[in-house]
């Protein structure tokens, strides 16, 4: 049940300038002078209890701008990837918000409200169809988590969809508030060719997230036009299972989504459970 502050929060994520908010954060976050960004970083890694252990540098404030700190990379065998070849690997840190199977084309946001998978991946109904019936997991990446993602699967990139849209948080209290919500936020939607077919994964932005980078459109820089990139077998980038495809500049959420009869979801996780990269969550 939604709480007065629950309700304070959403309200006010339609009235205030998020784009403006937007391009202010990405300014500060890429500020290099080092007594700002090492003020923004200590304070961070204090309010958030951050391991600084597990970090590719030695020391947080080692990190030349708050947003390469909150982007960073972790030391090597941080996030041991299954080796099995039929799981599927969390492509990120984070918690299960939903999992479960598209119906009607839909996918569950929260009880009580759907969304259309047309309408999340900028598609034509002809590249939906084929995952009506299929299986989906929606996973929230807290501002504590590592906001890297990775391949869950061995695949090839054949496609992708960058989706203007809205900002609005996408914590709990927000998907439970505004209809439709994942398909109204900014998004990047990449589909990917794997030896036992195809899947997508979307990177949803949030409140504070003016960016989405991936290593073969670089920063794809919030409010520009539409854009659709379609790969042939000659440009198409090839990613092994626990590659880094992406990260978001500050924010936000991941959703997987296979086709119907493709994979099982490992039974045990709820929403609220948390994951880490490389950690199965299924199988083909």
């Amino acid at each position: 049940m939604s709480t007065i502050t629950d309700k304070l929060f959403v309200g006010m994520q339609h009235v205030l300038p998020a784009r403006l908010i937007g391009a202010c954060t990405h300014w500060l976050a890429r500020r290099r002078q080092p007594w700002l960004k090492n003020v923004l970083i200590h304070s961070f890694t204090h309010l958030f209890s951050i391991d600084e252990t597990e970090m590719d540098l030695d020391q947080a404030i080692d990190y030349p701008s708050f947003n390469a700190f909150f982007t960073r990379k972790l030391k090597p065998g941080a996030r041991p990837i299954d080796i099995d070849p039929l799981s599927i690997c969390s492509p990120a840190d984070g918690t299960v918000q939903q999992a479960g199977t598209i119906s009607y084309s839909r996918l569950i946001q929260a009880k009580g409200m759907t969304f259309t998978a047309m309408e999340l991946l900028g598609a034509e109904p002809e590249d939906v169809e084929p995952f009506d019936g299929g299986a989906f997991m929606t996973i929230y990446l807290a501002p504590h988590n590592y906001h890297r993602v990775h391949a869950p699967l061995d695949g090839k990139l054949q496609r992708m969809h960058f989706i203007p849209g809205s900002r609005f948080s996408v914590n709990r209290a927000t998907a439970d508030a505004i209809p439709g919500l994942f398909a109204r936020n900014e998004r990047v939607a990449c589909l990917f060719d794997g030896e036992h077919g195809p899947y997508w994964l979307v990177f949803v932005g949030a409140m504070n997230v003016a960016s989405i980078s991936t290593p073969w459109a670089g920063e794809i820089i919030s409010g520009r036009e539409p854009m659709q990139t379609v790969f042939d077998d000659e440009t198409a980038p090839s990613f092994n299972k626990g590659d880094y495809i992406g990260h978001f500049n500050l924010g936000s959420t991941v959703i997987i989504i296979f086709p119907r009869d493709a994979v099982t979801w490992d039974p045990t996780l709820q929403p609220h459970n948390t994951l880490t990269v490389g950690h199965s969550i299924g199988s083909l």
